[in-house]
């Protein structure tokens, strides 16, 4: 009877988590593209938009120290 539950469960997430992964994409996507979304995000879910603001920034200094690295 547990076994039966676990895969239940065990299926359950494996349905959700690529979705979470679309939405997160989307998320991403539609934030990067449009600033009237980024502004509707601060008001609404001002964390959400501070995690893609680092996301960007984190991305940005990885991209530059790669690219000093390369130029020496």
């Amino acid at each position: 009877m547990a076994r039966r539950k676990t895969r239940k469960i065990f299926k359950g997430v494996l349905v959700v988590e690529p979705e979470g992964i679309f939405g997160l994409c989307f998320l991403f996507q539609k934030m990067n593209t449009s600033q009237d979304f980024r502004q509707t995000m601060s008001k609404k879910f001002p964390f959400t938009l501070e995690v893609y603001y680092k996301s960007i920034e984190h991305f940005r200094k990885q991209d530059e120290k790669i690219w000093l690295n390369g130029k020496n």
